[in-house]
């Protein structure tokens, strides 16, 4: 076959060849892989890029401290053995400089740029259903056809920006963490707030409390935190290399995506002694890291277990806090732990032990609005004014569905996405969602995503969806859409399993209630991710069942 596929494979009766085969939506780790599969099979793709470089949310997510919270032997690409044993992380948990590093270096090494446009956004898609075409429109007024579309557009990838009323009028520096500038930013000796405790924003705290003069956090609920014990990578990347097909075959079939040191949820906390209990939440605290809530499959099932792990967690953060009163306010006690994204941190809570560093209790002192000197707290009588030079947003993302539903994305008949998830995003698998054929979702909602490893993730949906993009063209197919019985199976399938859990008590970003107006329904899929793949698995060697196909 030539090195792009021929236009008579991917023109059809009613018009000329589209421009593309097919069009990727993002360059991040999995716009680039899903490049890299497309062009080994002669598939003519293109990506579009917002950015002006690779990398995703690595890319556009610069703020001080930002890291992943999976190692880094393990947040990798796992297609290509040479590059797993070529590439040198220096750190457990890498940090965005290398992240960033380490996409730029696979685009060069597979040549990947000459087919990404950069600094241009797809602003909208729209379904032609006698072309059987897609034209995809960008905001610098060009469009392009193409026969699939693929959204490789990450799930924290549009900035939540709630409004705060007067922030126009505040006369220092505002910065979110979200859109991070590129330059360097001097906080040194200034007055810094941070406002937002989720992962984005106890990095930052972190990195920045030894710089400036003084940091004033303001939180409106607190984190569960577990220790990285981050540090030099060398031993555990030298001992990796030697066996990583076993450990990679192990993450795709674990429940998170990725290998932890001891069983995956094998046992029940309530049925195990107390001393036994705390043997093995000691174990993981010492080892680090997100594996800690796979200790006991009961903790997200049932709330005596839940309560077990958080009162374990809120006894260590007592113990890292000098202050009994910041450390009883620096306890969550208003959702079940891992019930949110837990945050893995290195160095959070020590931080309020520094004379520099106060914390302002939002469900005490509501921001009322900002001024023109810094943040008005209180209530009516009892206002109180914090005078800061620098303002610093960590509000996070509008998860998993924002950065689709930022496109006029318009199906047959013109029907709108947007409009289809008004109440909750359906999708078959979190792959497709009926009514847009030939429109792919990365990592979409409803798949596990955010609840695992993303690299395992991406990994397995860029090849599920090469794999169908290789059957039909096999076949002589031009269309695929997911069959609406099956996309409600799925949604209700989804939706079934979250509520066996304790997931949808928190009010969490997985359930959208960080962004004002959206629908509160829990996105991913619980299910784990070796369940997810049997599934998908499944469903392709049985011909796509719950795929129309023509």
């Amino acid at each position: 076959m030539s090195d792009r596929m021929s236009a008579a494979t991917h023109g059809s009766a009613s018009g000329p060849a589209a421009d593309h085969d097919v069009v990727i939506i993002g360059a991040g780790f999995a716009g680039l892989y899903q490049l890299h599969r497309l062009r080994r099979l002669g598939f003519d793709a293109r990506v579009i890029e917002a950015g002006d470089d690779v990398g995703g949310t690595w890319y556009w997510n610069r703020y001080p401290g930002a890291r992943c919270d999976v190692e880094s032997i393990q947040y990798s690409y796992s297609f290509d053995p040479e590059l797993e044993q070529e590439w040198d992380w220096s750190e457990r948990y890498a940090a965005q400089p290398e992240l960033l590093s380490y996409a730029r270096h696979v685009a060069d090494r597979y040549g990947l740029r000459p087919d990404i446009t950069f600094g241009t956004r797809v602003e909208r898609l729209e379904w032609d259903e006698d072309a059987r075409r897609w034209t995809v429109t960008t905001d610098d007024g060009g469009s392009r056809t193409a026969r699939y579309v693929i959204a490789a557009t990450g799930c924290l990838s549009v900035p939540s920006r709630p409004a705060f009323e007067g922030l126009a009028d505040f006369s220092g520096e505002v910065y979110w963490t979200s859109r991070w500038p590129h330059e360097d930013v001097d906080l040194a000796g200034k007055r810094v707030a941070v406002v937002g405790t989720g992962s984005s924003g106890l990095q930052t705290i972190t990195a920045i409390a030894p710089v400036v003069g003084e940091l004033t956090v303001f939180q409106r609920t607190p984190s569960y935190a577990v220790p990285a014990h981050n540090g030099p990578i060398g031993e555990r990347l030298a001992e990796a290399r030697t066996h990583y097909p076993e450990l990679r075959e192990r993450s795709r079939m674990s429940r998170t995506g990725f290998q932890c040191p001891g069983p995956d949820g094998a046992g029940s906390l309530l049925a195990a002694e107390p001393d036994e209990v705390r043997r093995e939440f000691d174990k993981r605290w010492a080892d680090g890291g997100l594996c800690f809530s796979s200790a006991y499959k009961d903790i997200l099932r049932d709330p005596r277990a839940n309560e077990a792990a958080a009162e374990y967690v809120r006894g260590r953060i007592r113990e890292k806090v000098a202050d009994p009163v910041l450390a009883e306010k620096l306890s969550p006690r208003t959702y079940p732990i891992a019930s949110k994204r837990m945050c893995v941190d290195t160095g959070y809570f020590e931080v309020y032990n520094q004379d520099n560093v106060s914390l302002v209790d939002l469900t005490e002192q509501p921001v009322r609005r900002i001024g023109a000197r810094g943040i008005v707290t209180g209530g009516d009588g009892d206002e109180q004014e914090h005078v800061f030079d620098v303002i610093i947003f960590a509000t996070g993302f509008d998860a998993m569905t924002g950065a689709l539903n930022a496109m006029d994305i318009r199906g047959g008949e013109g029907r709108s996405l947007r409009g289809k998830w008004a109440h909750g995003p359906r999708t078959y698998l979190g792959l497709m969602s009926a009514g847009f054929p030939n429109l792919f979702m990365v990592t979409g909602p409803q798949s596990p995503s955010v609840l695992s490893n993303m690299m395992t993730s991406i990994e397995y949906h860029v090849d599920w969806i090469t794999r169908a993009l290789e059957h039909l063209r096999t076949h002589g197919l031009t269309r695929m859409e997911a069959a609406p019985e099956a996309e409600d199976n799925w949604v209700n399938t989804t939706n079934d399993l979250a509520a066996l859990t304790l997931m949808p008590q928190a009010a969490s970003w997985y359930m959208g209630a960080n962004v004002p107006g959206k629908q509160r329904v829990f996105m991913p899929f619980i299910g784990g991710v070796g369940t997810y793949r049997q599934i998908g698995d499944g469903v392709a060697v049985a011909h796509y069942h719950g795929f129309e196909l023509a």
